[in-house]
């Protein structure tokens, strides 16, 4: 139980969650935009950044946009999502997987997440596959920067003839079975997003094996324009397209790729080995058949270590228990000595927006299930097992502060702060 009379004193500079991290050199080719004049969407910084991650990624082709919300926007598009189209979607991600789908009129449909790894359950969407049978787009996250399990998903998808949109938004660098995350859907997605393993302040590309594809989004990011002496508009289009100016950031970032995944699994490493002996345990990956870029690392309480915390809309509230902790105790336990943690990402089919959206366990149909036995009483639990995966990892779970320009003095001290959370 974290105590306000334990003497531990905050940071003199604030240890975020996941700043960017900079260089000497990092405005080397902002700067030759500048100079050149090239400070439009158009440049060698975009053609640059676009053969950098193909030649990382392994793809054919790879589109520079704005963010990595407008490379999924423009996947779903290319899917041919149509208005009440239903498509299944990773349920505990960030909201910016999901609403492209909504964009194009299409119906989020959310699959369950399994413990293994934290991303979507291959049983859950195979049971989503039954009932809901029409069902030709799959959008798939890779949570904190950690591979599902590909290799079924693939399969299950492939039985049913849908079409895979990867987003690998949170994943750059990070590899399935050798293989780099961003190649497995028809149609994916990175971000370069300002707290993303490289990053460009902004930005994110669409990647893609499909040359028609890659040239359709070419020209719909460009406000669709034809090849005419005037501007000939014939399709709906988007201003989408990333600047060279952003490109300049992130073509210094790529070389620092591995670099920074190198840092962020030392960072996780030295967080498993502290916390050893507590209740709790990190974000898990599949030793056998995946490597994290180790983007973001996280914790989850055992069950019998929590003590009572009971979440609103925007609200929290707990009970210090001796022996116990929770998430909320833990992450202001964390903020007053100036570092920053998260909780994880709530679940899209427990927001709001989402509420009355299809949701499906590997129990079948979640969301009358959860209802139910909310309604009984029983929250969450079939034979006192949770049926709802990602309600019970959110309810558990919080991202730790995984700057890698964090200290090993201050990761010790958000350690020991940790620690002191479930001092007897």
């Amino acid at each position: 139980m974290f105590s306000s009379k334990n003497n531990f004193q905050p940071f003199e500079s604030k240890v975020w969650l996941s700043s960017p991290t900079m260089y000497p050199d990092s405005m080397k080719y902002v700067m030759e935009a500048y100079e050149t004049n090239w400070m439009s969407t158009v440049g060698a910084n975009i053609n640059e950044v676009e053969r950098l991650a193909c030649e990382k990624v392994g793809c054919k082709y790879a589109v520079a946009l704005s963010a990595g919300t407008a490379a999924l926007h423009m996947a779903v598009k290319l899917a041919g999502v149509k208005p009440g189209d239903k498509v299944f979607c990773s349920d505990m991600t960030f909201d910016a997987t999901v609403n492209p789908v909504v964009y194009e009129g299409g119906v989020p449909v959310f699959i369950d997440t399994e413990y293994d790894t934290w991303n979507m359950d291959p049983v859950a969407l195979e049971k989503a596959f039954e009932i809901y049978p029409e069902v030709k787009v799959v959008v798939v996250a890779h949570l904190y920067g950690t591979p599902g399990k590909v290799d079924e998903i693939k399969a299950i998808c492939e039985k049913h003839g849908a079409t895979i949109i990867e987003d690998a938004a949170e994943s750059l660098g990070a590899t399935y079975k050798g293989v780099q995350t961003g190649i497995f859907g028809k149609y994916n997605a990175i971000s370069f997003n300002g707290n993303k393993i490289i990053t460009g302040s902004s930005g994110g590309m669409l990647l893609t094996d499909d040359e028609e594809a890659a040239n359709k989004v070419r020209k719909w990011s460009t406000q669709a324009r034809e090849n005419a002496p005037w501007y000939q508009h014939e399709e709906l289009g988007y201003n989408y397209r990333m600047s060279n100016v952003i490109a300049g950031v992130v073509r210094n970032q790529f070389p620092h790729l591995e670099e920074h995944i190198a840092q962020k699994k030392a960072i996780y490493e030295r967080y498993k080995e502290g916390f050893k002996g507590l209740p709790v345990k990190m974000n898990p990956y599949d030793e056998n058949n995946s490597e994290p870029n180790f983007w973001l690392s996280c914790m989850i309480i055992d069950e019998g270590a929590m003590c009572k915390q009971v979440r609103g809309e925007c609200d929290v509230l707990y009970t210090p228990e001796e022996g116990k902790s929770c998430p909320t105790e833990i992450l202001n336990a964390i903020s007053s000595i100036n570092a920053e943690g998260r909780p994880i990402w709530k679940p899209m089919h427990m927001q709001p927006i989402y509420r009355m959206n299809g949701f499906v366990t590997r129990e079948g149909n979640g969301r009358a299930k959860t209802n139910a036995y909310i309604a009984g009483g029983m929250l969450n639990k079939v034979d006192g097992k949770p049926i709802d995966i990602g309600m019970d990892i959110f309810a558990r779970g919080l991202c730790l502060p995984s700057d890698n320009k964090m200290t090993l003095e201050q990761q010790h001290e958000i350690i020991t702060v940790i620690r002191a959370c479930f001092e007897k």
